[in-house]
């Protein structure tokens, strides 16, 4: 798709979020650049606007060996997946929402501005209304996140999907390992059609990765 629009993929944890995204961007005029995954659940309050937006030379003296781009910049051209969006600081969500409005932004100790071309594709595992609700979600950013919205289910609700799963995590496995091709026996792949999967896609991921 030549699409710019951005996508907020909701859905149960481990139900393969980041997969749709990467698969999005794959898809996408912007496959042959970055695709950046900022956690926004792991990244620390006190740096979490130094990592999205980076800072200037000048306001780093003494750390000359770490580099000064955020993520915007890391995937300008690209995509960037905020994953758990909902766990941002709210003062951070304001300055990600001008981010978006503009495509540019300020450096942490900077008053030059950055222009960027990024697109965003965003996930949670909550119910975001219910977030803007309660004030942990501004609702602005909410509304500029969920231009395409996409849902996806818990994966014992969508089994079909299961052997196609199966057949891509094998691939990767394949290639990880660099070993020849990773089958299941139709006894292990039935059981695997009828189990609850109470970890969805992630855990099917572990659990080929044990076989």
């Amino acid at each position: 798709s030549i699409s710019n629009s951005r996508v907020l993929i909701t859905g149960p944890s481990g139900s393969g979020k980041e997969l749709i995204a990467r698969w999005i961007h794959k898809k996408s005029h912007r496959d042959s650049f970055s695709f950046i995954t900022a956690s926004c659940a792991t990244l620390s309050p006190e740096r979490v606007e130094q990592v999205l937006f980076g800072w200037s030379d000048l306001s780093n003296k003494n750390d000359l060996n770490t580099s000064n781009l955020g993520l915007f910049e890391q995937a300008n051209q690209g995509t960037l997946f905020f994953d758990e969006i909902c766990d941002l600081p709210l003062q951070t969500q304001g300055k990600i929402v001008q981010a978006i409005q503009d495509q540019s932004f300020y450096k942490i100790g900077s008053n030059k501005k950055v222009h960027v071309d990024v697109r965003i594709v965003s996930a949670s595992n909550k119910n975001l209304l219910k977030s803007v609700e309660s004030g942990k979600l501004r609702e602005d950013l909410f509304y500029r996140l969920s231009v395409v919205p996409i849902e996806i289910p818990a994966l014992n609700k969508r089994v079909d999907d299961i052997n196609d799963l199966i057949e891509y995590f094998l691939r990767i496995l394949t290639k990880d390992l660099n070993s020849s091709n990773i089958n299941l026996s139709p006894e292990t792949l039935a059981i695997f059609q009828i189990y609850d999967w109470p970890g969805n896609v992630r855990q099917l991921k572990n659990v080929l990765e044990w076989l």
